[in-house]
């Protein structure tokens, strides 16, 4: 196999996509594809009874509706773009999805007005310096919606400043604090949806009515350890290229690591600089390495990891690829 390459532990996905199928059944969850951008997992996330799925951009809706997914598609961000959003309103038309875009402005109000969305979500801060409105002007907005012919499903709010907090404690405590801002903005709003939540906040996260969990499917080495029940399934397969002494290199790189949470891991190694195709470590002693063996790097956030790569392949437990996916969402 080229390299460098994705591989997806099978046994260890099932496990991660049961677990969770256990704790948020059914509409529950409402799988965030942005973590995996392919439709095949998708698949088997909506056979195990989520159908409905969080998208980060217009494409991931299109994808999905494409491969018979868009029973109920939510693009949890801000979209101006007439062009895009006239395509969403396309999908709705023609029956292949039901979508529903956030809104957090007059502007973004207006333009999926003027495009002929049919239904929105009012995105609140809730705590995290990104998008959403103030939550006290969310019925304001919602009522412009209203005005402006659009059907108002509910709220929705990421508590992602809390994926930093290690202490579960902490963690809880601002998740609580989050939802208690989204609970009196969907006061104002109405609507039947509440839509929150993360992997690091799955089992925390009780008063949301659906959690947009991603990257528990895969795992990464940030976020395992806050939610220990999943495993992480996903590496980058690596070959030695160089080896010197005290130091050898594999051909990953920043080019096929996500590196925005810090470095990725080698088992029986330290990983010493991450540079563009090059990964440069320090073995174990008692663990050397010679050119042309393979290493798996184990990446420290799997979303943009993902989307540096064109597939994925499944692999059982002796290493024997048992299916390769196209990463067939990445993109804009």
């Amino acid at each position: 196999m080229p390299t460098p390459a994705l591989l997806v532990d099978a046994d260890a996905l099932e496990h991660n996509l049961a677990t969770m199928a256990a704790a948020l059944p059914g509409r529950r969850l409402r799988p965030h594809v942005k973590a995996h951008k392919c439709s095949a997992l998708a698949r088997r996330q909506a056979a195990l009874g989520h159908t409905g799925f969080t998208c980060a951009t217009t494409r991931e809706v299109a994808g999905l509706a494409r491969a018979g997914l868009g029973e109920d598609l939510l693009l949890a961000n801000e979209v101006l773009d007439p062009g895009r959003l006239d395509a969403l309103a396309r999908l709705v038309e023609a029956g292949t999805a039901r979508v529903t875009v956030a809104v957090d402005s007059d502007a973004t109000v207006d333009a999926a007005a003027a495009a002929g969305i049919a239904e929105v979500v009012v995105d609140v801060n809730v705590g995290l310096p990104r998008c959403g409105c103030d939550p006290g002007d969310a019925g304001r907005l919602a009522d412009r919606a209203r005005s402006a012919g659009l059907h108002v499903r509910g709220v929705m709010g990421y508590e992602g400043q809390v994926t930093i907090i290690a202490d579960p404690a902490e963690r809880a405590a601002a998740v609580e604090a989050a939802m208690d801002q989204l609970q009196k903005a969907h006061a104002d709003t109405g609507g039947d949806v509440m839509s929150a939540g993360a992997t690091v906040s799955y089992d925390i996260n009780t008063w949301a009515t659906e959690i947009q969990a991603g990257s528990y499917a895969l795992m990464d080495t940030t976020f395992a350890p806050m939610a220990p029940a999943f495993r992480e399934a996903l590496t980058v397969l690596a070959t030695v290229i160089s080896v010197s002494p005290g130091w050898s290199v594999c051909d990953a790189g920043l080019k096929s690591l996500g590196m925005d949470h810090g470095n990725p891991v080698i088992d029986g190694a330290s990983v010493f600089i991450v540079s563009d195709e090059h990964v440069t470590f320090i073995p174990d002693p008692d663990r050397p390495v010679r050119v042309g063996d393979r290493v798996r790097v184990r990446p420290a956030h799997v979303d943009p990891t993902v989307a540096y790569h064109e597939q994925m392949h499944v692999v059982d437990g002796d290493g024997t690829v048992v299916a390769t996916w196209p990463v067939d969402l990445r993109g804009w």
